[in-house]
């Protein structure tokens, strides 16, 4: 990595080397830095659109996000995502109407960013934040659906002046940062949520943290099971808050909660969205890395879940859909991750494990995993050696599930795209 501040006409992977070279570690919570450089913009990047939703939560939150973006675009209005991490392209962490910006757009923005921020020093995280608030600023976006980084309180994004805030779930995770307190963890997503202004939480049963800090600050609290509700019957669902109903609606390819949780985030966004508008978003909301699938003979299923919470949801999937079939699962993790407790979700499918090593320092390896499973469980070296002998060994019915890290499943999704555009 390189420390010499590229040029704007450098390649945007001579930018990623060097912003992620600045800055002595690569999570540091806190914002009085960052507002500080984002200040000095003009107009000041703590406003990148004339709405702002911002979603927090332990998972959910970019299923949640792409629901309510398919439904906005329907609805006609100029949308922008900011979601991370990325899956293969950091391009993909901005969404302008659905579609990713050129690698000089955020070159620009990188350089823009860095002759503001001068001495100060920014992490990763953070400038890419401000590089995507920059974006959305030149690209006059009507709403932003901001994606919570890390907890909620002392995340990069909570210097936006945003109108609706979101909690998609709570659960334990990023214990290194965020400990292993529920209430402490509830009180830190919460911290997104603005005095006078309206907050959705989707997880039932939140911890009490989260309505005592609504209350503290006066923002109004929709929870749901009591402010909001949803029924699935069959293929069709039905959500209700208050004395508005909405009847006969088409299952989500995403999780059923996050539509339901979507919905009333825009339900009080004071956006103009019509019935029309949801069925035609429910219809077309999908998400990359959230039960993707890939191809078939044998089927292969790609899914994120890293922690618990994700696990027993992709669990209940797999088994409604492909419970009859043999299941080989492709797993790589993080070692701040509980290792344990989601492979023991995941043993509830009964797969075939085909653990791998990932790289970076917070990399768990093959024979961590291994701990965790049976004793001649087989290690590999990396997620694409570890799919290419699940493939070897499944038969045409059988299905193939890549999960456990966006770098797991971001490595076999490349992998894959290579491998059909070069006829294999």
């Amino acid at each position: 990595m390189s420390s010499q501040r590229p040029q704007a006409t450098s390649p945007l992977s001579v930018w990623l080397d060097y912003l992620q070279s600045i800055h002595s570690t690569a999570i540091d919570l806190g914002l009085d830095r960052i507002t500080e450089v984002a200040k000095r913009a003009n107009p000041s990047l703590t406003k990148p659109a004339p709405k702002v939703i911002t979603v927090a939560g332990t998972n959910g939150k970019g299923s949640t996000c792409a629901i309510m973006e398919a439904i906005l675009l329907d609805a006609g209005y100029k949308v922008g995502v900011y979601s991370s991490p990325h899956l293969i392209r950091y391009n993909e962490r901005v969404r302008i109407n659905g579609e990713e910006l050129s690698d000089q757009h955020h070159v620009d923005a990188f350089d823009y960013i860095e002759s503001l921020r001068g001495e100060t020093s920014l992490s990763f995280f953070e400038i890419a934040t401000l590089a995507g608030l920059h974006l959305f600023q030149q690209q006059q976006v009507d709403v932003v659906l901001l994606e919570v980084g890390l907890g909620g309180r002392l995340d990069a994004t909570n210097i936006v002046d945003h109108d609706v805030s979101v909690i998609t779930s709570l659960a334990v995770d990023h214990v290194d940062w965020l400990g292993d307190d529920i209430n402490v963890i509830g009180f830190e997503k919460a911290g997104i949520f603005r005095s006078g202004k309206p907050a959705i939480c989707g997880q039932p049963d939140a911890p009490m943290t989260v309505a005592a800090h609504a209350d503290d600050i006066g923002a109004p609290l929709y929870q749901v099971e009591y402010q909001y509700s949803y029924k699935q019957d069959g293929e069709r669902w039905h959500w209700q808050s208050g004395s508005f109903d909405l009847n006969d609606l088409p299952l989500p390819n995403l999780p059923l909660a996050n539509a339901a949780t979507a919905l009333m985030a825009l339900g009080v966004s004071e956006l103009d969205i019509t019935d029309v508008n949801v069925v035609k978003g429910l219809e077309e909301a999908n998400l990359a890395g959230r039960m993707q699938k890939l191809g078939s003979e044998p089927t292969i299923i790609l899914d994120v879940a890293h922690n618990p919470h994700s696990a027993e949801y992709l669990v209940k999937q797999v088994k409604q859909r492909y419970g009859d079939k043999k299941l080989h699962a492709v797993i790589g993790m993080l070692h701040d991750k509980d290792v344990e407790a989601t492979l023991e979700e995941l043993k509830a499918c009964d797969p075939i494990w085909y653990p791998a090593s990932l790289e970076g320092p917070r990399a768990a390896s093959a024979s961590e995993l291994s701990q965790h499973l049976s004793s001649d469980t087989p290690e590999f070296d990396n997620p694409i050696d570890a799919f290419n002998a699940a493939l070897s060994s499944a038969s045409k019915e059988d299905v193939v599930l890549v999960l456990g890290s966006f770098f797991t499943v971001g490595a076999v999704l490349e992998y894959w795209q290579t491998r059909s555009s070069n006829g294999k």
